[in-house]
């Protein structure tokens, strides 16, 4: 669009606030904006050129029609604005990066729900807390809900009809005093949904009514001399004082607020947000900003705040920023602070964000030198899997029978994503009777991560098992009795779909199929798959050689191996001579074993 275009719709464009679009000859919208007075921003485009970025003047070049919008507020003109950035994703308008994979804790709609972690949001009508930044923090948050409650953990359709039928049993939870048994009628609908109600409390980081719920059960109990009752709310009385106490608790006075601190640099912008709830600081992210055009920083902070606040699912009615926005969001007050609480919390995000840039940095620095294939592949990894540190050490597990004979399993060790084949290890299993995959699974698991804790040696940031939920579960089990959960990454891959289940995580993540992350899984399974039945076909076949030879009166174990050994097989031994056989066993050995196939031979003649 040229100037001369312009000036020819310059007398028809109002003084007015009011939202624009700049559109090609084909109609696609380039570039949404908003503005107080439509005339005065519409001309600052068009005129001079010397102080507009490159990418601005190449947008006008573009663009063949402007359209425009009047509104009556301010604050509808951010609506407005917000609403065609979403559905229109302009190529020149600002573009948030965002290849995060957050966590979230789902209280399940359904009767007596679960309470888990997740990745994934389904639209079912469960309720999704978060999105969680840090996955320790959400440890954190179930280790205490566990704690503190008793809920069920299995995946019964625990209707009213059902549980009146009596179609259920008790598992374990319920004898280790995890679950107070809703499957049989032990506890009733409202005082499960009364501990659900006091989750819901401390997710949304409201402590008060939970300590007072907690207070009100333990007080009842001991009314009614149920003094062991009384005794476990006061351990978890104390339990949730701790927690509060370790809880980022920013100041009491303050309620809800959400804080944004705001950096740039040429091409990028970087805002940090705090989510303050009742005066607690409940969640955190930062976020990276690719500029497209010359905006103003009020500008690009505003349209963060929007986007941030949709997703973090944010009703505060304060926002409290390090600059003035010049912009008016409605029912909500925004604070630029200069003392106070709310100037140390500006303080405290702002030395977030300006921390987060310098990582990023110090990040693009390194990458500056050359990066292989395998650092390329296991960064992939540590993204896709969400992992805390990258997996240079992998370990994967496989069991092998045949109707339950020769039990072994094997673990095949992977090094900076390739086969480390000297470090792979052989278990024949000797604990287990029969093909029990789950049993033998724990087995080697333990004998595998016993001795490597016990010897201090290094251990694998991931370990992979072949096969899905409840093999993953065996095997976890065994990483929680040895204190290594926190230290190694566990997954499991089902064979049917290719999926990835973590340890209590019920929803598996699919990984695209052409993904290098998958790739190394798929090979690392299929090498400890190679390994478990080569490994078996020997075991059968040495057990079977082995038979024959120690049928032979007055040969042993050791006698027969050394014959084995040196001949390699028994038609090879049915060949020699006395005299060869007593170099290896002696003469009298040897004298047995001759004589032992002369009379076999004699009676199949």
């Amino acid at each position: 669009m040229t100037d001369n275009d312009f000036k020819e719709l310059k007398p028809k464009i109002p003084k007015q606030p009011g939202v624009y679009r700049f559109l090609d000859e084909d109609d696609t919208i380039l570039y949404v904006g908003k503005a107080k007075n439509l005339k005065n921003r519409l001309t600052s485009y068009f005129g001079s050129t010397k102080n507009k970025a490159y990418k601005t003047r190449k947008m006008v070049q573009h663009a063949s029609h402007i359209e425009f919008t009047i509104v009556e507020t301010e604050a509808d003109a951010l609506l407005l604005e917000n609403t065609l950035i979403k559905k229109f994703q302009p190529r020149y308008n600002v573009l948030m990066k965002d290849g995060k994979n957050y966590s979230y804790i789902v209280i399940k709609k359904e009767p007596f729900p679960r309470v888990f972690f997740t990745r994934r949001l389904v639209r079912d009508g469960s309720t999704y807390f978060g999105p969680y930044t840090s996955k320790y923090r959400v440890k954190i948050i179930l280790d205490i809900i566990k704690k503190l409650f008793q809920l069920r953990t299995c995946f019964l359709p625990l209707s009213e009809k059902n549980i009146a039928d009596g179609k259920f049993k008790v598992c374990l939870e319920y004898h280790i005093k995890n679950c107070a048994g809703p499957c049989v009628g032990e506890e009733e609908e409202n005082v499960y949904n009364a501990k659900i109600q006091q989750i819901r409390n401390i997710l949304n980081g409201n402590f008060g009514p939970v300590k007072t719920y907690i207070k009100e059960q333990m007080e009842k109990h001991s009314m009614n001399m149920e003094f062991e009752q009384a005794q476990s709310y006061k351990e978890k009385l104390t339990a949730f004082e701790d927690y509060q106490a370790k809880s980022t608790v920013v100041s009491t006075s303050l309620g809800n607020i959400d804080v944004f601190g705001y950096e740039e640099d040429e091409k990028t912008a970087y805002v940090n947000y705090l989510k303050i709830i009742n005066g607690v600081l409940i969640n955190t992210d930062t976020v990276e900003l690719t500029k497209n055009m010359d905006e103003e920083k009020e500008d690009i902070l505003l349209f963060s705040i929007e986007k941030i606040r949709e997703k973090f699912k944010s009703f505060a009615t304060e926002i409290i920023v390090p600059f003035d926005l010049g912009w008016l969001i409605d029912n909500v007050k925004i604070t630029v602070p200069e003392r106070g609480d709310k100037k140390k919390l500006l303080d405290l995000s702002m030395k977030n964000v300006k921390y987060y840039q310098l990582q990023l940095r110090k990040e693009a620095m390194n990458k500056a030198k050359k990066v292989t294939s395998s650092e390329r592949i296991l960064k992939t990894m540590q993204e896709d899997l969400q992992m805390d540190v990258v997996p240079f050490h992998i370990e994967c597990f496989d069991n092998s029978n045949i109707q339950g004979t020769n039990p072994v399993s094997s673990c095949v060790v992977f090094k900076n994503a390739k086969p480390s084949k000297k470090d792979y290890r052989k278990f024949n299993i000797k604990t287990v009777v029969g093909p029990d995959d789950f049993a033998s699974m724990k087995e080697v698991v333990y004998r595998r991560y016993k001795r490597l804790k016990e010897e201090e040696a290094d251990l694998p940031q991931l370990v992979i098992i072949d096969g899905g939920k409840g093999q993953l579960s065996a095997a976890y089990e065994i990483l929680k009795d040895l204190g290594l959960q926190d230290k190694i990454q566990m997954i499991g891959i089902a064979k049917r779909l290719e999926e990835i289940f973590f340890p209590e995580d019920p929803i598996p993540l699919y990984i695209n199929k052409k993904s290098e992350t998958l790739k190394v899984i798929q090979h690392a399974r299929n090498e400890a798959h190679r390994f478990a039945i080569t490994f078996h076909r020997d075991q059968r076949s040495r057990n079977a050689l082995g038979t024959e030879l120690t049928n032979i009166p007055g040969i042993g174990e050791k006698t027969a191996n050394k014959l084995l050994i040196t001949y390699g097989s028994v038609s090879t031994i049915k060949k020699q001579t006395i005299s060869a056989m007593a170099t290896v066993i002696g003469l009298a050995a040897a004298k047995k074993v001759h004589q032992y196939f002369s009379d076999q031979k004699e009676k199949t003649d």
